[in-house]
């Protein structure tokens, strides 16, 4: 499901002494069955400009094309188009209101009118895909769960919906580390086998160097970069100008340069790292 945004602006409190302008004449595309990392400093407007893609905001100025609907358009079909780009926020609170994980997760099959077996399924599945037992949990009170299994039933209540594009808004803020690697696993999954279109919200730059095939970096309502992954990170100190730290891998490997280690590329993840490191040894570069 492409997405098409042109010269797209948009303000708070627009008209008002107190108006801000959050998102400056954004240009950009994502294709269908793209991991794409939408990272930028702290109130850059990544939200703002995520939540437009399925018209929570609709542009104030430009245009967005979403799988050939104009979301300006008046005549629009924005529930369905909610439907198929899914929202995951960062707290999960925020979307979870049932009160068991099953009637949370069967919500929006039921707004689509299916009928009660086809509901059924697709909760089995998706509570199967985000690693949720059917039996342990359908009935599992939701103020009961941890703060990672809210994450998965948020995730899974919008997979519910059978999206084409899956947004997902800082989604491991706050988990502990095992919790964090549950839910990338997740994520990684989703994406190679269900060829769902990825958007991921995150601030961990770890995170995104490794699942993201694209970044797009927002600075102060602007895109600052639109380029692939590795290329992005070659840009280090226009990053951290910005205000992004680099993935810790990165760092390391930059301090190992100094100390004569050689790495012929952006090194993005700890197995490049340590392939990188043992060519070193192995041609004789650097003493062990």
């Amino acid at each position: 499901m492409p997405i098409e945004v042109t010269e797209l602006s948009y303000s708070y409190k627009r008209g008002t002494p107190f108006e801000k302008k959050v998102l400056h004449e954004v240009s950009l595309r994502i294709k269908d069955g793209e991991f794409v990392g939408l990272i930028g400093p702290t109130q850059a407007g990544k939200t703002t400009l995520a939540q437009h893609f399925n018209a929570l905001y609709t542009p104030q100025q430009g245009r967005i094309i979403v799988n050939g609907c104009d979301t300006t358009d008046k005549k629009a079909d924005l529930i369905s188009l909610r439907h198929d780009v899914g929202y995951v926020f960062q707290n999960p609170d925020y979307q979870l209101f049932a009160p068991t994980v099953g009637e949370d997760i069967a919500f929006g099959p039921k707004q689509q009118n299916l009928n009660s077996t086809e509901v059924e399924s697709r909760v089995r599945k998706v509570m199967d895909q985000v690693g949720l037992d059917y039996n342990s949990f359908y009935k599992r009170d939701i103020f009961a769960l941890s703060g990672g299994q809210k994450r998965r039933v948020a995730i899974a209540g919008v997979l519910a919906c059978k999206p084409k594009t899956l947004i997902l808004d800082d989604i491991t803020a706050g988990l502990d580390p095992r919790g964090r690697e549950e839910i990338l696993k997740v994520i990684r999954k989703l994406h190679c086998e269900e060829n769902i279109t990825i958007i991921f919200i995150s601030n961990s730059m770890d995170e995104v160097a490794e699942l993201a095939e694209r970044i797009i970096v927002i600075d102060r309502g602007r895109i600052a970069f639109n380029d692939s992954t590795r290329l992005v990170f070659k840009q280090s100190a226009q990053l951290k100008a910005i205000g992004l730290e680099l993935p810790e891998v990165m760092t390391i490997t930059d301090r190992l340069s100094s100390c004569g280690y050689s790495f012929p590329t952006t090194v993005l993840n700890l197995t490049e790292a340590l392939q990188a490191i043992s060519k070193n040894l192995a041609e004789g570069r650097v003493n062990d």
